[in-house]
């Protein structure tokens, strides 16, 4: 059980650690990103054609054994009508979309590493969703050292252009020019304000 436990655990941080990969549909294969939304949920700018298939199978970031195979359900949603500002959310994380169409993403299995896992295990409603702008806006101003120092520590990367996108309990998104880190807190750091958000920043910046 404590087994299990780690491996849903580590399949959840490297789908939050690796939001572009590609979409296997009616034999394509497209490129894709996908961003997070504040329910747990997530969402993409996709092709008709993949809206119109009957299987839809997500990798991220690729199709090794490795890597995480995600069996995927896609709901269009017309931007127009677009309350949440997934469409949005989405851009804020990638910038211009690369079609006019948006999906939600529900997941409905998935396999790591030879182990298969039940979709409902990836839908984590972010705690942080009502401070998360502020959030972000205060490290953005006032922290761009730390996140560049803190970017540089964990993946030894540049962080030209990088800013904080995004914030959970577990961990802080980066957006830089081409692509979006994710800065994973430390194991001890668990984040609930802007406070321990900064804390998390600092400790990171000291790992190696």
């Amino acid at each position: 059980m404590e087994n299990d436990l780690a491996i849903e655990e580590d399949a959840y941080q490297w789908l939050r650690g690796h939001l572009s990969g590609f979409l296997r549909f009616d034999g394509e294969r497209v490129a894709i990103k996908i961003a997070p939304m504040p329910d747990g949920t997530f969402v993409a700018s996709v092709m008709v054609a993949m809206l119109m298939a009957a299987d839809t199978v997500l990798e991220l970031p690729d199709d090794g054994e490795n890597d995480l195979h995600l069996m995927v359900s896609l709901e269009k949603f017309d931007e127009r009508e677009d309350a949440n500002g997934c469409a949005d959310r989405w851009r804020t994380y990638h910038g211009d979309p690369p079609d006019v169409n948006w999906a939600h993403i529900t997941i409905d299995a998935v396999k790591f590493r030879g182990y298969f896992i039940d979709g409902e295990v990836f839908l984590r409603p972010n705690v942080l969703a009502t401070d998360e702008s502020a959030i972000c806006r205060t490290i953005n101003r006032t922290k761009r050292d730390g996140v560049s120092a803190a970017i540089f520590a964990q993946f030894h990367a540049d962080a030209e252009n990088a800013l904080v996108v995004g914030v959970d309990a577990t961990g802080l998104d980066v957006r830089r020019q081409f692509d979006v880190l994710r800065l994973r807190a430390p194991a001890e750091c668990v984040i609930s304000d802007e406070t321990t958000a900064l804390e998390a920043l600092k400790s990171l910046t000291q790992s190696t």
